[in-house]
This record gives C-alpha cells, structure tokens and sequence, in this order.
C-alpha cells in the first residue's frame, strides 16, 4: 500500500477514534432548585408535598445522606458550584445586592462584609472546562452571580435562557415574565413548566452531541405563586393543627415555621416536581436516559423563618439564612445508571463545591485542581468506596432577611462548631448523637471546642476571608424594642395571615395570571 495512502487511512482511523469517543462521553443534566429543604420532598418525610418524579430520580441512583450547600444563601453556593470552592475563597459570601458595611441600615450590632458582586471571571467554571472538552452547553433560569457582563455566556454556557442579575423572577410564576433574557408566552404560562421546556427542546436538538446542561429554577423560591385549583387542592389536604397549637415558634431571632401547611407552596412544589419530570421524559424519549449523568440539589434550606416563612424543615433545626443544619442540608442525588447502581446511598458528608470534579472524573475531563481547590471527587463514594476524611467551612458575615446571625461554620467528623461573630461565642454540637442541633457543648468540651475554634480561625485567615466589623451606630434599646416587636406583634400577624390561606374564601393577589387561568 502506497505510503500516503496509510498515512490517509490513519488519520481517518484516527478522526473515527476521536468521535466515537466523544460520543461514548456522558451527557450532563445538573437540576439546581432555588431554596428547597431537604425535608420538602416526600421522599425525604413530607407528609404534606407531593413529589413523585424526583423520589424517584433519587431511587434511580445514590442518595447522599448528608448532602450541604456552600452557603444558607443563594449566590455564594451557587459560585461553589460553579467554581469548586468553599464561599471564604471565592469570595461571593453574601446573596448579590445585599447592603454591606455602612449601606447596613438596621439595628444590628455589626456592620456586614463586603464581598463580591460577580463571579470572578479568572476563574474557570465547571462549563467553561465542559466547554474546553467538547462540550456542548447550556444554561436555563436563575443565575444570580451578576449583572450584564457577568451573565452566563460570560462564564462558559453557550446558550443561556433567563438567567441574568436577579434572584427572584422579577414578573412572578407566570408569563409575562419581565426577564430581559427570556421571552414572554401566552399569559397565565408557568415559568417553571416553560424552563423545563426549553431544556427538554435543547436536549431533543443536541442529543447527538455530548452536552452540560444545568437546569437551575427559581422555583421555589418567592413570590409563592400558584394556580388556584392547586392552591384549592392543597387548601383541603392541610393538616389541621391541634386547639391552641402555634404555626411558629421564635428561634432566638425570628418566627421559625412549624409545620408543613402552607397551601400556595405546596402547589408550587407540584408544578416544580411536574417540571422535572418532564425534563427526565425528554431524556427517555431521546434515547439518553442511561447514557446521562443527572444531578438533583438545592442552594440553601427551605424558608421557615422571614420572606414568605413557607416551609417547615424540622426535625432539622432553623432553615435559608440561619446556621443550623436547616440552613445547609439539601436533597443531593446522583444518577448515573453506567456507574451508579440504584437505590443506593452514602452517608459521607459531602458538598455543593464536590460537583465540579466529580462531573470531570465521571466525564473523563482532565481535572482541574488549582482551581476546584475544596471539592474533591466523589467517583469512590459513588462505587461504593471511599474518600479521605476532611474538614468543611461555610463563612457568612452577614445578616440575612431570615434571622440568621453572622458566624463562620467548621465540621470535622460528627463535630460541628458555629463560631459568632456578635459576641465572639461558640456552639458546639455531635451531628452524631444530636442532628438536630438541641444540644449545645461547648461548655461541656472546653478543649475540643477550643481547638476547631483555633482551627477554623487558621483557615479563615489562609483564604483571606472577610469578616464584619462592630457598627458604631449600634442602639441596643432598639434593637431590643424590635425584638419584642418579633414575638409579639409580628408573630401575632403570622399566625393569623397564614392560618387565613386555608380558609375557603382566601382570595389570592389577582395580578398572578396563573390563578386566574383555567386548567381544564
């Protein structure tokens, strides 16, 4: 055979190898929800919410027991995901708009720290390394890491449906939208149901090429926003509370909410519960079903306390913006059925900024470790193996719309430490013996909680973490006036504004489109 026809046939050889390989690569559907707690699926013990499709996308591979967010707010778990590190580094560690130092106005003893209104672009996100190994990628929903200049085709995704500078859907739950970045439909449309449409019609036109695709809603999130059949439906299946039983409870700060009633969120979890379903249909009908890699997680806990107080998150104490494990523990779900056997679970302590390289290994990708410097693989977890014990931070000096307090948080094992930053104070629990945080020992353990103070004051000071500063304006006697103000007249007003919602006659604010539309 003549010389250059060999070295034809070699390159060609060489092009199929490179294509065959790249279709041999797993696709990614990553399924981020906005503020949902761990216990708002049926799957995880609501008794009250129904959602069927995502108990069972956690059926169909591993269940991580004691999955975290990065943070009890939004955008700096959001940055983990996107960047691989803990909030402290990358230095997102509030949700993007809130006031810090001076613009605080609020009677409260610290002045918040500054931090970063964008996600950094000199770091490489988890599309931008998707996108260098061939990737296709894609981006539907809240984003929250910026404004224009900072959106996601800014950071690696190829197309990008709604996601722009706000957190909350700036026209509601139902078309017209008002997002700069997304087009209105017909009036009364759910905006979850139409997210996950455009992700269903990506994967339909790219299923012939390896794709990331992160479907990140903003469900559930407020304004809570249903149709009125679903707010009806939920209306009648609300637990009745006991003669003289209260709603919330004050939790050191503010109203917590106890018990999982609120008719208006449950339909929101319906319709959100509905729309991953049909994403996961979408995969099924394209063939990719086994051959993609699905990830199912939240940013922070549910709202029991402050916005619309929603939710209930117990047995787990506090909820979004508050330090306990309420705050942080999410739904956290891999499904992979070429590697991951179903039904399967792990109780290893694991994190939203563990996505990154996980997703790499899983797809073969190099591994970037210079920049996913806090997450580590999870690939042994998910083969029934092992990871090397570590230790996990959160870092938030700030105050928050939900009662939390500025403090900075450290694991090690079953021991977890919350360090405030008000009184210099620590709490100390054993996640072991104690998971709802009922139990403070830290005068009992001088000596342990000591050392992982000092521990976590030495990583704090490596990553250059910002912290708050005491404000001179401070009052105490309003503050102490506003506080009782909470436990008296606010609380008052809860009680009787969400007891009001499961009466027959409640009538719903007429601007949601959506409840004023016909479902038949």
């Amino acid at each position: 055979m003549p010389r250059c026809v060999m070295f034809c046939l070699s390159l060609l050889l060489c092009n199929v190898s490179a294509v065959a390989a790249e279709s041999e690569r797993p696709n990614v559907l990553f399924i981020l929800v906005d503020d949902l707690g761990l216990h708002d699926l049926s799957g995880e013990g609501s008794r009250f919410y129904h959602t069927p499709r995502i108990d069972q996308l956690a059926r169909d591979g591993m269940r991580f027991t004691q999955g975290y967010a990065t943070c009890r707010v939004c955008s700096p778990s959001r940055a983990s995901i996107q960047t691989g590190k803990f909030t402290a580094r990358h230095g997102i560690t509030q949700w993007i708009g809130a006031a810090s130092g001076l613009k605080w106005k609020r009677e409260d003893r610290l002045l918040p720290a500054e931090y970063l209104h964008a996600l950094p672009h000199e770091d490489v996100t988890i599309a931008e390394a998707m996108q260098e190994a061939g990737y296709r990628t894609f981006f539907a929903g809240k984003w929250h890491l910026g404004g224009q200049g900072s959106w996601p085709t800014d950071h690696g995704y190829d197309i990008n449906v709604g996601g722009h500078d706000r957190g909350s859907p700036p026209g509601g739950y139902f078309s017209p939208y008002k997002n700069p970045l997304m087009t209105d439909g017909p009036d009364g449309e759910s905006l979850p149901l139409r997210l996950a449409d455009e992700t269903a019609k990506f994967i339909k036109t790219h299923r012939e090429q390896p794709f990331f695709a992160m479907l990140s809603f903003y469900s559930v999130h407020g304004p809570v926003q249903t149709t009125q059949a679903l707010w009806q439906k939920y209306r009648k299946a609300a637990p009745k509370l006991p003669a003289g039983q209260s709603r919330f409870k004050v939790d050191r700060t503010l109203p917590v909410r106890q018990v999982q009633d609120h008719p208006i969120y449950a339909g929101m979890m319906e319709t959100l519960d509905q729309s991953v379903g049909h994403v996961l249909d979408a995969l099924d009908t394209a063939g990719l079903s086994e051959s993609t890699i699905v990830i199912f997680t939240s940013d922070n806990g549910g709202v029991s306390s402050g916005d619309a107080y929603a939710t209930s998150n117990l047995p787990l104490r506090g909820g979004k913006g508050r330090q306990w494990e309420g705050g942080i523990r999410e739904p956290f779900y891999i499904k992979y059925p070429k590697r991951i056997s179903k039904a399967s679970s792990c109780d290893t302590p694991v994190t939203g900024a563990d996505f990154y390289p996980t997703l790499l290994d899983l797809c073969g990708v190099p591994s970037k470790p210079e920049q996913h410097v806090d997450g580590v693989s999870l690939v042994p977890l998910l083969e029934n193996g092992s990871i090397q014990p570590r230790p996990l931070y959160w870092h938030y000096p700030h105050y928050d719309n939900q009662g939390g307090e500025p403090s900075s948080l450290f694991r090690d094992g079953q021991w977890k430490l919350i360090h405030y930053y008000e009184d210099g104070r620590n709490e100390l629990y054993n996640l072991e013996q104690d998971p709802y945080e009922t139990s403070d020992l830290s005068l009992a353990m001088p000596v342990r909680t000591a050392s992982m103070a000092k521990q976590l004051d030495e990583w704090l000071q490596a990553v250059k973490a910002k912290l708050p500063e005491p404000d001179p304006r401070y009052d105490p006697e309003k503050t102490e006036a506003k506080f009782h103000r909470i436990q008296t007249a606010n609380k008052a007003n809860l009680e009787r504004s969400h007891a009001a919602m499961l009466a027959p006659d409640w009538q719903p604010d007429p601007s949601w489109w959506g409840s004023m539309v016909s479902e038949d």
